[in-house]
Parts: C-alpha cells; sequence; structure tokens
C-alpha cells in the first residue's frame, strides 16, 4: 500500500515538472492563442501557474534581470516536496 502511494506521488511529480517543462518549450512556439497549440498551451499555463506564481512573487524580491527562474524553482521545489512525501510515507511503513 506504501509503495502504491509512493509511486503515485513520484508519477504525480513527474507529470508536474512534465507540464513545467512543455509550458517552457511551447513559450518559444507560440504566436497565436486561437491556433490549436496555442489553447494547448493556455491549458498548461491554467494547469502550472498555480505552482508558478508563488515562485514568481519569491524571485521579484531579487533583480534576476530579463530572466524569469520561477520555472527552475518550481522545478526544484516539486521534486523536494516530492521526495519529502516519499520519505515520510516508507517512514510510516
Amino acid at each position: 500500500m506504501g509503495i502504491t502511494f509512493a509511486y503515485a506521488v513520484r508519477m504525480f511529480a513527474n507529470l508536474l515538472v512534465t507540464a513545467l517543462c512543455a509550458r517552457a518549450i511551447l513559450s518559444w512556439f507560440v504566436r497565436d492563442t486561437y491556433s490549436p497549440i496555442g489553447k494547448i498551451y493556455g491549458l498548461l499555463i491554467r494547469f502550472t501557474e498555480p505552482m508558478v506564481e508563488p515562485c514568481r512573487n519569491l524571485l521579484s524580491r531579487f533583480n534576476t534581470g530579463m530572466f524569469d527562474f520561477s520555472l527552475v524553482l518550481a522545478m526544484i521545489f516539486i521534486e523536494i516536496i516530492a521526495n519529502l512525501a516519499i520519505r515520510i510515507i516508507f517512514m510510516f511503513m
């Protein structure tokens, strides 16, 4: 039971990181928001923005210039939280 739950946590974390990577890559190519790929990009933004916005607010305190590292920071936080959750799951097994 615990191994299955830990596997589900890892798969969900991988899904979130993949969505963030897809968002970053699609941001280079989307020109028209009404095209099919633009609609997929909009869906990815709506799905990932709750994770990215707190990171963007945190990084706004620092001067990062024209670079937005909020996606990278969100990926790091997702990995840290997933690893902590998996350790907690195995600790109570």
